[in-house]
């Protein structure tokens, strides 16, 4: 395979590492998503449904920053094999969970790992690649999350249908082996020069600290330990703020903010993150309990996100040598409030192929703007700022992830406990888990209490849909606040401030 013109054998080997790592982590945001109304149906637990996604965002989100930091200060190398090691092993003891509670905490150990490698796959493309380079590169990269996409669903939905839903985490283990022992034989690091200023770990420990405080809080908003842990959170922040100006090397620096590209992008990361990555979580239960659907047919409906968000980032990254970063942000913004706008109005009665379509269409914006960010960002930050920058927009989309699945499972559950109540059902007394299970689906009646159930899921899950549509509007006003400057006359402004 021909990875991309002019580019050296070591570089080569890194990509594929890199790849390697791209095609892990599209395979489990897919098959994962496909397999949970399965893997509710077998360990139970549809009322922390929403858990098995937050943990691993919450875990995933936390380390983010954290990495990006210290990968600036010690190197990439030693990072990425700790990451790996605690992303291949929390994928193992999730194979082995017996429980709804184990599998959430294993998750925890898979999100810490796959947080370090995500974010350091991005610094090392960013410090191994020109502009010109990385804008060609992204073709390659996405080729991977489009043959991913393809697979992932298919291949999730198999697996649970005909093996065990254990196996969607076992199929980890070969790509990260293989992806570790490229990066760790071929990778050099760019050492920390000697007596540089001390490693900040009051703003490591309180940055962390807040993200927590606010994902938890989120999660039992309705309770009163919710609103004591966002109360916090904001407590935290404040302190965190005041920390970071006195640092001597920041693990958030502050002054990053400054610069309106790098802020707007923070804004655009964190609104769409919540706009898709929460929104998608929720999909393959609409279409598996409410529609009646396999996880095979739930993988199927997914497909689209991740192929429209490939297809966009191979076409956007080549127009972006040619058009206004800018152009293209805005671009995809309005795909992805588009698709989002339609989600609103599925109920009970919505076919699969208009659920495609509204899902294709929030995949070309993520495809279109979210790489055309992070080139911006990479390109006109600072050399010594460019893994925390880098890290700081996939922290962003993660908290977005994590803040959307949080809000929206506590949205969920609110709206079907009304709706059923609004009905004369008592929610305690009936079962949703088995609206998951094939054998129970079978076996169950037409009757009045399963139609309704149905009912109430999919006002359930649309409520989930009007949050993502009102975030993916807000990204769409975040991007209109872009600079109008060019790339090239950015990086020229960059170059006389650093």
């Amino acid at each position: 395979m021909r990875i991309a013109p002019s580019i050296t054998r070591p570089q080569r080997l890194i990509t594929l590492g890199v790849m390697f790592s791209l095609f892990m982590a599209a395979m489990e945001t897919t098959v994962v998503a496909t397999a949970m109304p399965t893997i509710v149906a077998h360990l139970g637990g549809l009322d922390v449904y929403s858990w098995v996604f937050s943990a691993y965002l919450v875990a995933s989100t936390t380390v983010v920053p954290v990495v990006g930091k210290l990968s600036d200060a010690v190197g990439r190398k030693p990072l990425w094999a700790g990451a790996m090691a605690l992303f291949l092993a929390g994928s193992v003891l999730c194979g082995q969970a017996t429980s709804m509670g184990a599998l959430i905490g294993f998750r925890v150990v898979q999100g810490l790992g796959a947080g370090g490698i995500m974010t350091l796959s991005f610094i090392i493309v960013g410090a191994l690649f020109s502009f010109e380079q990385r804008a060609r590169m992204q073709g390659v990269f996405a080729s991977v999350w489009g043959f991913a996409s393809i697979v992932g669903p298919l291949l999730g939905g198999f697996l649970v249908d005909q093996v065990s839903w254990r196996w969607i985490f076992y199929i980890n283990v070969l790509p990260g082996l293989a992806a570790t022992a490229l990066i760790w034989t071929v990778w050099v690091d760019e050492r920390r020069a000697a007596g540089g200023p001390p490693i900040d770990y009051a703003g490591f420990g309180v940055l962390t600290a807040t993200v927590l405080a606010l994902l938890l809080g989120l999660f039992q908003l309705r309770a009163p330990a919710g609103a004591a842990l966002v109360a916090g959170a904001a407590g935290l922040l404040a302190a965190l703020v005041w920390i970071e100006r006195r640092a001597a090397d920041p693990v958030l620096p502050v002054r990053l903010f400054r610069d309106r590209l790098f802020t707007v992008a923070v804004g655009h990361g964190f609104l769409s993150g919540v706009a898709l990555f929460g929104s998608f979580a929720f999909v393959p239960l609409f279409v598996q309990a409410v529609l009646g659907t396999t996880a095979t047919g739930a993988g199927a409906t997914i497909t689209p996100i991740m192929l429209g968000w490939v297809l966009a980032a191979i076409v956007g990254s080549r127009l972006l040598l040619r058009l206004h970063y800018r152009t293209l942000a805005l671009a995809g913004m309005a795909s992805l409030s588009a698709g989002a706008l339609l989600m609103t109005a599925v109920d009970a009665g919505a076919s699969r192929a208009a659920l495609a379509a509204n899902l294709a269409l929030m995949g070309i914006g993520m495809g279109l703007s979210v790489p055309t960010l992070l080139i911006a960002v990479q390109t006109t930050a600072p050399r010594a700022d460019l893994g925390t920058a880098t890290s700081m927009l996939q922290f962003s989309r993660s908290v977005g992830g994590a803040v959307g699945v949080s809000v929206m499972g506590v949205v969920l559950s609110a709206r079907l406990a009304g709706i059923l109540r609004s009905a004369g059902v008592d929610a305690a007394a009936v079962s949703l888990d088995r609206l998951m299970d094939p054998l129970s689906r079978s076996a169950a009646t037409t009757g009045t209490l399963d139609a309704l159930l149905r009912q109430a899921l999919a006002g359930g899950v649309r409520a989930v849909f009007v949050i993502s549509a009102a975030a993916a509007l807000a990204a769409l006003a975040a991007v209109a606040l872009a600079p109008k400057v060019g790339l090239a006359q950015a990086i020229q402004r960059a170059q006389r401030t650093r």
